[in-house]
């Protein structure tokens, strides 16, 4: 299995009249096709940690490698190019745009990328909903869907570029029991059947103990070893 992931000694800190530690010395490794679970305590890192994976945030010391590429020399182009090509991110709430359709949500990460024409822009975010269930609700805007549907939407919208890596912050954390279940079968889903790597911040211990493996963080750093 190769390292899509890799990390040495990664740390974040605010530079506040009292520095603020949000994640410390983090060194770990994920492979391809890994399903993997971060957990913690509320304000242990477990978000600082995803978004330094993701590109949405700078670390003040370590390193970053995603697919063997240091991230650390990267500057704001070549990151946001990153995170376009080989990062999609789902958040505990969706962040769709509400005067966009479902499909035209999905297609904003094409669109940013420009790798396709309008035609097969659309065609593709098409396929993704059909894929999610969603092929009925595809011209509906989302005040129109359910959470769970908006949710789903969201996935989709991850995958529009095609990446390697889904990263998940609480997904199912706004969600009923039954939605939760079902965000959770689909992330599955990406790994298992569409051999994505996905890294999913969260609260929900049995969600966890189904994943492959769990990173615990406590206090901004790697609780013992990884599970």
């Amino acid at each position: 299995m190769s390292v899509l992931v890799e990390t040495e000694g990664l740390t974040r800190v605010l530079p506040e009249t009292v520095p603020v530690t949000l994640v410390k010395d983090i060194t770990l490794s994920i492979g391809e096709k890994e399903f993997v679970a971060v957990t913690g305590p509320s304000g242990s890192g477990k978000s600082s940690l995803l978004y330094l994976l993701g590109l949405l945030d700078r670390p003040t010391g370590g390193k970053l490698h995603l697919a063997d590429r240091d991230t650390g020399p990267m500057n704001e182009r070549e990151r946001a190019a990153t995170r376009l090509s080989m990062l999609g991110f789902v958040f505990q709430f969706h962040f769709l745009l509400p005067e966009f359709t479902a499909r035209e949500n999905v297609e904003i990460p094409m669109r940013r990328l420009g790798r396709l024409q309008r035609g097969e822009m659309r065609e593709r975010a098409g396929e993704l909903l059909a894929s999610l269930g969603l092929a009925d609700h595809a011209d509906k805007r989302p005040d129109q869907l359910s959470g769970g549907q908006r949710q789903r939407v969201a996935v989709a919208r991850s995958l529009a570029n095609d990446p390697p890596l889904i990263l998940a912050d609480e997904p199912t954390g706004s969600l009923d029991s039954k939605s939760s279940e079902q965000v959770f079968a689909i992330l599955a889903d990406l790994v298992h059947e569409r051999g994505k790597t996905v890294v999913a911040v969260t609260h929900d211990l049995d969600m966890a103990g189904r994943m492959d493996r769990r990173i615990h963080i406590v206090d901004g750093k790697i609780d013992g070893q990884p599970q």
